[in-house]
This record gives C-alpha cells, structure tokens and sequence, in this order.
C-alpha cells in the first residue's frame, strides 16, 4: 500500500457553483488534493470506487440520494475514507444522523477557509494514519491492488440473521452458515466473522463449544479507540473450522453497556478486517438489533411454517418497508420445511408479497444432535439436505449482494 503524501479530496455537491466554490478554498493548502467531483450521492459512489479518496466534502441535500445515505454506503465500500459533512442544515438531528452513518466532521454552508482546510486536514490525517496501519498489519496484494486481510476493501458484507419469533433457528443457521463461508472462502485470508448479537441471552458460543473469556463490550465500550491488536485480543477463533468469533456479553445484565451508536461503529470497524461479517440477533428489536440491520448488506429472514412465525415476518417486512429498506436487502427462509405441511412456501411468498427464496429441511435430530455436542452439523457431515441447503445460500449471498450493489450504482 503506497505511502501518501497529499490529501486527495472528492466535492460532492449538485450546485456546480458550490463545488467550484469549494474547490477555491481548498486550493490554499498545498497539502490537498481535489482528486475529484460528483454532482450526487450515486455518482460519488462510482467515484469513490474508482480515485479512492481520503476525504469526501459531501453535501446532504441531494436529488437522487442524500448525502447521509451516500456515506453509509461509501464508508462500506471505501472504510479509509473520511467524510466531511457540509449542509446548510444545522439541526442537531442531522448531525447525529451523519455521525451514525460515518461522518467524521460536520460544517454548515458556507464554511470558512480555515474552518475547511482545517476539516479536511484532520479527516485526512485519520485516513493516512489507517492507511498505514492496514499496511503494517496486511501486505499490498501481489498485484499492487489495496486489500485489506486478502480481501478487497469494496467487498466486505455485513449479513444479518432474524426472525422475528423466537425459536426458527437464527443462531443454527448463523453459526452453519458462516462456517459454510469460511470453508467456500477462495483465499485463507478472506476471513469470516460471526457475532453473537443476542446481547442478553446469546448462545453462539455454546452451539460451537466455546468458552468466553472476552466479548462484544470490551470492544463496543472502546469503539473510538480500537487497533487490530485488541480486536485479536478479544476474538475467539474456533479450532474445529478456523471461523473467527465475538462473543455476546457474559452476563445478561451487561446487556444495556452497548448501545447502538457503538455498535453500529464496532461493525463500520470490523468492515475494515472481515470478507463477511455474519450477525446472529435476537427476535427482540432492540436498539443493536436495530443498527445491526442499518448496517446490513443482507438480512435473511427466516420463518418456520408456523401461523405466529408468518405473523411476525410479515410484521417486520412492513417494519422494513416503513423505515426504508429496501426488499432486495432481504432474503426470506423458510426454516424447519415440511413438506406434509400445506403451507407451502409459494403461500407464504404470496401472503406476504415477498418470495421465498431457500428452505432449510426439517431435521430436528441432527440439530438437537449438533446444538448438545456443540458440533456443527456442517462440519460433520455436508451431505446431509440440511447441510446442502445451508451451503446453498452461502453460495448465493455473493451473487445477491452483488446484484443488489450494481442497483445501487445506477
């Protein structure tokens, strides 16, 4: 990873006058760079990907997608790149928003030079010193290209798994799932992260045999201050499959000591070191719950074909629909499939206008089996239809993912 010397900035504002204006401002400090201009939230996506910025100056009022949006999306996609906020909006709501979604700075229109420059220094001052750190912990790829743990750092997926009932199977099909990622990944170093995300009651660690010794709050409580040594440091790495683990909280009382504003920071973090991030939750929405599903390139939902089961599904798709995210986001499981039950999977797709995608067969035996022995049946036997349709949607999850990114971009 080439060493940087200036900072090169991308304008993102739809008033040309403005960026122009901008661009005259920053042309003052010999240490900045405009390395690039879009005049919207999608066309700095495609920007970004193609100049790699250190700092993006972005507006928040935009006519195809606003400026906090186009962050949450650009950090994902480029996590060294620092975004400046520039609105004519002053509200405190706007501000917490940006923040949440990866904003390191926030100025109201118009700002002052030194203001600015200022700005941009300490933006690009962050994104160096990440830069170099990535470069010390993971090598430059053979071929020049900047990666990040192997991985391309426009590739990293955060998928969540919920239901909204208890009892469907989140946790089997989380902890099955991430392994059958880890064993399908094409490099040993695109490495696989699943998170317990069931703060009070979280049982990851136990489907998997593992023993807590450190957790989600020793990082969530020093999200402003985290390296790769203490996330290393806390991280649990399961012996059976190599899959790399963070715990939920000890006790259930810690629980309420990660909020979401940390959470939602501890995955823009962790972005930066895992190919896919794999968050099991709880049916409750809690406020992690919540920003886990903010964060999400992915969400499976699952449902069983029980009535209470469909109820809650079809309540959370209205959720998702009124809160803005959209249904190409969201995978619908069947889970537990009987097929001597009449309600079939084209049913439930019709009822609640969302299609089925996957069914994961009934097999309570081998479940029960693996959950008692804290042995994923993955691991011991991949033949088994249960194993196979559990594979089958890791191998999807790319193409879905990909799909939906491409989308995004136009």
């Amino acid at each position: 990873m080439p060493t940087r010397q200036n900072i090169r900035v991308l304008i993102v504002d739809d008033i040309d006058e403005t960026r122009e204006n901008i661009r005259r401002l920053l042309q003052f400090d010999a240490n900045i760079e405009v390395a690039g201009v879009a005049k919207g939230g999608k066309e700095a996506l495609s920007v970004a990907s193609k100049i790699d910025p250190d700092v993006i100056i972005m507006d928040i009022n935009m006519p195809d997608m606003d400026g906090i949006t186009a962050t949450e999306a650009i950090r994902q996609r480029n996590p060294f790149a620092q975004v400046v906020i520039l609105s004519v909006q002053g509200d405190q709501n706007y501000m917490r928003r940006a923040m949440m979604a990866g904003a390191r700075d926030y100025l109201t229109k118009p700002p002052s030079i030194d203001d600015l420059t200022s700005a941009v220094n300490r933006a690009g001052a962050m994104s160096h010193d990440a830069r170099e750190k990535a470069a010390r912990a993971y090598p430059t790829a053979i071929d020049g290209s900047e990666t990040f743990g192997g991985a391309p750092l426009t590739q990293s997926n955060i998928v969540v798994v919920y239901s909204g009932k208890g009892g469907c199977g989140c946790t089997t099909l989380a902890t099955n799932l991430a392994i059958a990622l880890d064993l399908g990944k094409q490099s040993r170093d695109d490495k696989v992260l699943l998170i317990d995300g069931s703060m009070q009651y979280g049982d990851v660690t136990v489907f998997l045999n593992e023993q807590v010794r450190n957790s989600i709050v020793e990082l969530a409580t020093r999200v402003e201050d985290l390296d790769i040594e203490v996330v290393e440091d806390v991280i649990l790495k399961h012996n059976a499959s190599g899959l790399h683990i963070l715990a939920a909280p000890q006790r259930p009382e810690q629980a309420d000591t990660v909020n979401a504003e940390q959470f939602s920071k501890l995955l823009k973090y962790l972005r930066k070191l895992y190919r896919y991030i794999i968050v099991d939750t709880s049916s409750y929405l809690t406020e992690a719950v919540q920003a886990a599903l903010d964060e999400a390139n992915l969400i499976l939902l699952l449902t069983s074909q029980s009535i209470p089961a469909i109820k809650n599904a079809n309540y959370f798709l209205n959720l998702t629909d009124a809160s803005g995210i959209p249904r190409n986001r969201i995978m619908f499981i069947l889970n537990k499939y009987d097929k001597k039950i009449a309600i079939s999977p084209e049913r439930i797709g019709e009822s609640l206008r969302h299609k089925v995608t996957a069914t994961i067969p009934f097999d309570d035996k081998t479940i029960d089996n693996a959950i008692n022995q804290g042995k994923p049946f993955i691991l011991e036997n991949k033949t088994l239809p249960i194993s196979k349709s559990i594979i089958a949607i890791a191998e999807r999850i790319p193409e879905i993912i990909s799909a939906n990114a491409q989308n995004d971009e136009e």
